[in-house]
């Protein structure tokens, strides 16, 4: 077995299994914006990536691999290393804490008159994190060459490192958190033993990466206010236990000409043409989201229709389209806001809808050419999460389209970069919102394409290539 110098660690690997009705193994492009930004990257350098098996279809992919090596099996992944985490462990680990607990606590959501409630069921869950960190841990330590650079990923692998660095303190160890990170008062809703695991796990690294300053400082904070470490703000480190870990500020922006390329074939094409047929000459607010409690898809909708309402000049003459993808069905809490979302837009159609227009077009079935296609016809793009960690469409959509007036929510950490040439909304403020959305459809011509120009340039600055060499380097 060949030991590897760059290792990758993320729950979601670059690829997926699915089983055909005859038994066979189908395999796909994994999905999720982590990794859309990584595959590229990680295989060009020849990188191992070490994931998760999240279905029957990866089980079975993994059981045909020696060592779960798929690589080695004769798939055509690049060097991919998947485990077969038990699935009791992996759904307690999965659903349970990481996106029930840990997206909820660093994206703010919780009903709190209700919810968390921290009992023993949840230590039975606390456990399997600890044994599902633990695996990626020795797998990566396995797979490790002498002093070779390990880039640990998101939520759900907060205490790899540390338990990484007691397997193997040769490696240098980089975490980067994808998710906003909460500042120590919402912090504080975990019970402060976990707390003061999940801050400790992460400062296991030599590096720990944060999409903007704002949620690198709320990190420094809380290994403050919660483990008493020191640290220095002004050179971004934090001294815990006699060791210090640096935290880093790695924007991810868009490989432009790679999406251009993508937008531009056939399938793309042909979308196109089905949406212009369904829109005719009418303007177009687009909007595409998982259907994600954080991202405010309810909120949105319900701002469009208080546009409608304080605007009947533009009734017949523009067009909202609303691509909601279902995301995180195991979770009740998703379903009903899923329900929610569909609600909403029906009472839109309802409400507005004549025999010649379809005020709002909803789906909520995932095809990526088709919103593709959605970005080069926008006029309007809506982003307006309660909290984000970056939001790569509010990237993605200047790219695609020219002349495009981007609505951003002043909580999505793309707003750090694109705030200046966006219409700035508070994601709760509905009638703000609606308010934005007619300024972004009256704003004149040439400063939309101005705007979308800078936009365009502040999006494609810090591509994914960029984003992975700048952490390596971090680790040299």
């Amino acid at each position: 077995m060949r030991a590897h110098t760059v290792l990758i660690a993320s729950n979601r690997g670059p690829v997926a299994f699915t089983l055909a009705d005859d038994g066979a193994l189908n395999m796909r492009r994994g999905g999720g914006g982590l990794v859309s930004g990584l595959s590229e990257v990680a295989r060009s350098a020849d990188v191992l990536w070490v994931c998760a098996a999240l279905s029957d279809g990866d089980r079975g992919a993994v059981r045909l691999s020696p060592g779960g090596r798929l690589d080695e099996a004769g798939y055509d992944t690049g060097p991919v290393r998947m485990l077969d985490i038990p699935p009791a462990i992996f759904h307690r680990a999965y659903n349970a804490v990481a996106n029930s607990t840990l997206w909820f606590v660093n994206h703010l959501l919780y009903n709190t008159p209700m919810t968390p409630q921290f009992d023993t069921r949840f230590r039975r869950e606390w456990a399997s994190y600890r044994d599902y960190n633990g695996a990626f841990a020795l797998a990566l330590a396995e797979e490790a060459a002498h002093g070779a650079r390990v880039m640990v990923q998101d939520y759900h692998l907060t205490l790899t490192p540390a338990m990484l660095r007691v397997e193997r303190p040769d490696l240098r160890i980089a975490h980067f958190s994808h998710t906003p990170w909460a500042p120590p008062e919402y912090f504080s809703l975990l019970p402060d033993d976990v707390a003061a695991e999940v801050l400790s796990g992460i400062l296991g690294a030599d590096h720990a990466g944060f999409l903007t300053a704002r949620w690198a400082a709320a990190f420094m904070d809380c290994c403050e206010a919660f483990l008493g470490a020191r640290v220095d703000r002004e050179s971004r480190t934090v001294t815990y236990e006699d060791r210090t870990t640096r935290i880093g500020v790695h924007a991810l922006g868009v490989n432009g000409e790679e999406l251009l390329a993508r937008a531009a074939e056939p399938d793309v094409e042909t979308h196109m043409t089905a949406l212009r047929e369904l829109v005719g000459d009418r303007r177009l607010i687009v909007r595409i989201d998982r259907t994600e409690l954080s991202k405010n898809i309810v909120r949105g909708l319900t701002a469009y229709r208080e546009f409608l309402a304080e605007h009947p000049e533009w009734h017949g003459r523009v067009v909202h389209l609303a691509f909601a993808y279902p995301s995180r069905h195991d979770l009740p809490e998703y379903r009903e806001y899923t329900a929610a979302v569909q609600r909403c837009a029906k009472e839109i159609e309802d409400q507005y809808a004549t025999e010649d227009w379809d005020p709002l077009i909803l789906n909520v079935h995932d095809d990526y050419p088709r919103s593709l296609a959605a970005y080069r016809l926008a006029d309007v793009l809506l982003v307006n999460p309660i909290r984000d960690g970056m939001n790569l469409v509010a990237k993605e959509g200047p790219i695609l389209s020219r002349r495009c007036a981007l609505v951003l929510s002043r909580e999505a950490g793309a707003a750090a970069e694109l705030g200046a040439d966006s219409l700035i909304v508070n994601p709760y403020d509905v009638s703000g919102t609606a308010a934005a959305l007619h300024e972004a459809l009256t704003m004149p011509e040439e400063e939309r394409i101005e705007r979308c120009a800078r936009l365009r340039r502040a999006a494609t600055a810090l591509p994914p290539q960029r984003w992975f060499e700048d952490q390596l380097a971090a680790l040299l």
